[in-house]
């Protein structure tokens, strides 16, 4: 490899970049059309598929990585599933995958259980939605809702780390980015209805016991506006409406994801 050599910058350009660029982007999206709280593949479905129809759609993320469970398939052995018909998203985002051969189950000639390497199909997924033009905040913890006359019109988020701090000294006010749609893609805490359950505004059932055929068919029926202004789609929909858990399978995931973009641009009237 022949020598190379970086243009010449300094630390303080460096701080400046981030710093500016960052200042510019949270500005504007200080108010978006839609907020998409959690970066599952829920989440980040939902945010690819409305940014590609033109949506200005913002994800905030508690973690500082994205992805959730998709990242590590089931049992930490980085190997997900989806079953049929959901192998049609893997092959939008261009990802491999293969029928499982095992055991086939109730005298099927095929399993219709397809598997897929974990990593590469949660990278796919996360530049897929980055292409769409979806923008995202790493490390931001939903701290409450905006309610506007009984409508959720935004969130309200702090750093993450704030939580860590010690109780007297983490009075640390968190800011609020409005939107016209928020959709829960939380997962299984299902934190931004939690937050209207906490205000007497809605009552939730809580997740049921695995049952893997009911749950995913349930999950993606379910997805829908559950409050004014307030979408939900995967893991949220089974805690909000009592169903069933489905384990490490993720086409509903998928599948719910793109049902809550469908649901968000309806009341955009997109």
């Amino acid at each position: 490899m022949k020598a190379v050599e970086f243009s010449p910058v300094s630390e303080s350009q460096i701080t400046r970049a981030i710093v500016s660029e960052f200042a510019i982007e949270f500005e504007e999206y200080a108010e978006s059309e839609v907020v998409v709280v959690g970066g599952g593949p829920s989440g980040l479905m939902a945010a690819k598929e409305l940014a590609t129809r033109g949506v200005k759609v913002l994800l905030v993320e508690r973690n500082n990585y994205l992805g959730g469970g998709f990242w590590l398939g089931g049992f930490l052995m980085n190997k997900l599933t989806v079953r049929s018909p959901a192998e049609s998203v893997l092959d939008e985002l261009g990802v491999p995958y293969k029928e499982w051969s095992g055991k086939q189950s109730r005298g099927k000639q095929r399993s219709g259980l397809f598997v897929a390497d974990a990593a590469h199909a949660c990278s796919k997924l996360i530049a897929a939605t980055c292409d769409a033009g979806a923008k995202i905040l790493n490390m931001t913890a939903l701290d409450d809702v905006v309610l506007h006359g009984g409508k959720v019109s935004g969130v309200v988020v702090n750093w993450t780390a704030v939580s860590s701090l010690p109780r007297e000294i983490a009075c640390v006010d968190p800011v609020s980015l409005e939107s016209q749609v928020v959709i829960d893609a939380t997962g299984h805490d299902a934190v931004v209805v939690r937050k209207l359950e906490e205000r007497g505004l809605v009552k939730t059932e809580g997740q049921g016991a695995m049952w893997v055929e009911r749950s995913e068919n349930l999950v993606v029926e379910k997805t829908s506006e559950f409050f004014p202004g307030l979408v939900v789609t995967g893991m949220v929909v089974s805690a909000a409406y009592g169903l069933p858990r489905m384990g490490p399978t993720f086409g509903a995931m998928l599948v719910s994801g793109q049902k809550a973009a469908e649901v968000a641009a309806e009341k955009l009237r997109l």
